[in-house]
């Protein structure tokens, strides 16, 4: 019977089932110090210092995610994410050195997963990548056995099947992300889902310090399927609005 270990962020590995991790930045001490944090959690490792390298490593290394500087020469990580989805789909943890919001919802609007803000800890980005490969594994579970149905609020629809969302009729891309963030919220339309709760239900992640990660997924979704279908309660969390029964 094959036996599992624990990794240092105490999730489940399975021996021979190693993830592909590509690491693209620029700064050599950093890069190293994520490859051998990822290394240590079991992973495969793959690094490259600039935009085209990086492009290169993802087309031929065929990578199960890849840790995104957005800063790089050559061309930035804005860049390589665009061309990297165009050729598949693949999890992205983007890391920025600026705390600007305008930075990451660029970011999440060419295709990234998730972000981190520098300086961060090694610990919270081998829990973010173990949390962004679990999703994918979730997804894939669910186009085996999906969900039946079109949930219909309104002029907004959620294809759980095709993983596709609908407004007023036409297409809205989201990433993987932002429909998980949207099927939490309209699994109780109209009640208020706390940062934290959302934080844990979408990227099973417990720690407080991740809720700016909640707000820019959720600007980023406003943005997508109107502002007006998502409340804030100050201080509290957000809340998918329905039209009146």
């Amino acid at each position: 019977m094959e036996q599992t270990q624990t990794s240092h962020t105490g999730v489940a590995a399975t021996p021979g089932a190693q993830r592909r991790i590509l690491v693209v930045e620029d700064d050599a001490t950093i890069v190293d110090a994520i490859a051998a944090r990822l290394r240590a959690e079991g992973f495969l490792v793959q690094t490259a210092v600039d935009g085209p390298a990086a492009v290169d490593a993802a087309e031929g290394w065929q990578p199960d995610l890849m840790v995104l500087d957005v800063m790089l020469p050559g061309f930035d990580g804005l860049e390589v994410c665009r061309r990297v989805q165009a050729q598949r789909p693949v999890p992205v943890l983007m890391l920025t050195a600026r705390d600007d919001e305008t930075d990451m919802l660029v970011g999440l609007g060419v295709g990234a997963d998730d972000y981190m803000t520098k300086p961060f800890s090694m610990r919270e980005l081998a829990a973010r990548v173990h949390v962004l490969l679990r999703r994918v594994e979730r997804a894939a579970l669910a186009a085996v056995t999906p969900r039946s149905g079109i949930l219909r609020l309104g002029e907004l629809e959620i294809d759980h099947a095709q993983r596709r969302v609908r407004v007023r009729g036409e297409d809205v891309h989201l990433t993987p992300t932002e429909f998980d963030l949207l099927v939490c919220l309209a699994n109780t339309p109209r009640a208020v889902l706390s940062r934290e709760q959302l934080l844990a239900e979408v990227w099973d992640w417990a720690d407080a310090s991740g809720t700016r990660t909640v707000d820019s997924h959720i600007k980023a979704l406003r943005r997508k399927i109107g502002a007006e279908r998502i409340r804030t309660v100050h201080g509290v969390g957000y809340a998918l609005e329905t039209p009146a029964p």
